[in-house]
């Protein structure tokens, strides 16, 4: 390969986080193809560092991203901790600052003080607009698993107590289980009922996850309504969401519409809806189409409580790296996804995914300097 490129896989820091862009198998076929990897030494990681030594990547201190030469692209998942100090590198990460979240020019102003660019993750897209790589099955698979969790728990305790921590899941399997042990304990003790769940966004991959972990627990097609941009299009509040007992919110949104659901619309006396899933979680969006609660939750911590006058009691689940619940599996997929495109990384002058996402990053860079000088 002429210009080699040379690849830094940072460790993670945002806690709980277990997954990584690149896993042991794509960074074997990269190196395959001609790349360098380096990669951090991680604590909490689901990959072991022997792992990447036997795929062939280079095993490196954790954070030694900060001081690698300019040449290496820094590669991550999740949003950089928060300081202060000029990016000098080509970053490839989910960065969160392309839609006037909160923080968005602190984080966009280090790549222009040190002439770093930013490839977002979220905006690398193909030909015809879709995104090369998403996590949205494995985040819509987690969320309605919290979900149904969160539910059974409503059932088998008071309302003084909350849904305990989480921690991630070695796999599909052992969460099923571990679900439906919760599910059965709840049905049995309210005479056999199953939870009914509206799943707006069905027909995307994050509602297509949600879908798929729901029948694998045994909640039937009957009681998953599924909805889509033809349920919304008459505009929110919808009934049917009160109506329900979960609701699982799959859509990704750019722009203003009317909220699904808002306190006037859950303060009903005879109010079903217990748990809230906002898979999109983006609690700092200004078109956030749940503004029912402020704060992105944890698995330490996974529901906050809404404030509601009446009805029974309602939480929300709002993690915002729901596929850290099955860090493995969600790597794996995401990384296979993206593997195409970093093999397009030589050529990324040229190549189209690449050559989009570097003009997004400099359009908002000019951005950020124009309102600067406001």
């Amino acid at each position: 390969m002429s210009n080699q490129v040379i690849l830094h896989l940072r460790a993670e820091t945002k806690p709980m986080e277990a997954r990584a862009c690149l896993t042991p198998t794509t960074t074997k076929q990269l190196i395959e193809a001609g790349f360098k990897i380096y990669v951090e030494e991680s604590e909490q990681s689901i990959f072991d560092n022997a792992e990447y030594a036997k795929a062939g990547a280079i095993i490196v201190p954790t954070d030694s991203w900060k001081s690698a030469p300019k040449e290496r692209i820094i590669i991550g998942l999740k949003e950089l901790e928060e300081q202060t100090f000029p990016l000098i590198h080509t970053h490839i990460q989910f960065a969160h600052c392309y839609k006037n979240q909160g923080g968005w020019k602190d984080v966009l102003g280090r790549f222009a003080r040190g002439k770093g660019t930013l490839y977002d993750l979220e905006f690398l897209e193909n030909d015809q607009g879709r995104r090369v790589a998403a996590f949205g099955f494995y985040a819509g698979f987690a969320g309605a698993a919290l979900g149904v969790k969160d539910w059974a728990f409503k059932q088998l305790n008071d309302d003084s107590k909350d849904l305990p921590g989480v921690a991630p899941y070695p796999n599909e399997t052992e969460l099923i289980n571990d679900v439906k042990k919760d599910l059965t304990a709840a049905v049995k003790k309210t005479d056999g009922k199953l939870p009914t769940v509206l799943v707006i966004g069905a027909l995307g991959r994050c509602g297509s996850g949600a879908i798929t972990f729901l029948k694998s627990v045994g909640i039937p097609d009957e009681n998953i309504k599924k909805w889509d941009m033809k349920e919304t299009a008459p505009g929110g509040p919808f009934k049917e969401i009160v109506d329900s007992d979960i609701f699982v919110n799959c859509i990704y949104l750019s722009k203003p519409i009317p909220p699904f659901v808002n306190l006037e619309s859950l303060n009903k006396d005879d109010r079903k809806l217990r748990t809230v899933v906002d898979v999109s979680a983006d609690t700092t969006n200004p078109h956030n189409p749940i503004p029912i609660y402020s704060i992105a939750t944890v698995f330490p911590e996974p529901t906050v409580k809404v404030d509601t006058t009446k009805g029974p009691k309602l939480s929300v689940i709002s993690i915002d790296h729901l596929p850290s619940l099955l860090p493995r599996e969600s790597s794996e997929f995401f990384s296979s996804d993206l593997l195409p495109s970093l093999l397009e990384l030589p050529n990324r002058k040229t190549a189209k995914v690449w050559t989009k996402a570097e003009k997004l990053f400099h359009d908002k860079v000019r951005l950020l300097q124009r309102e600067s000088k406001l």
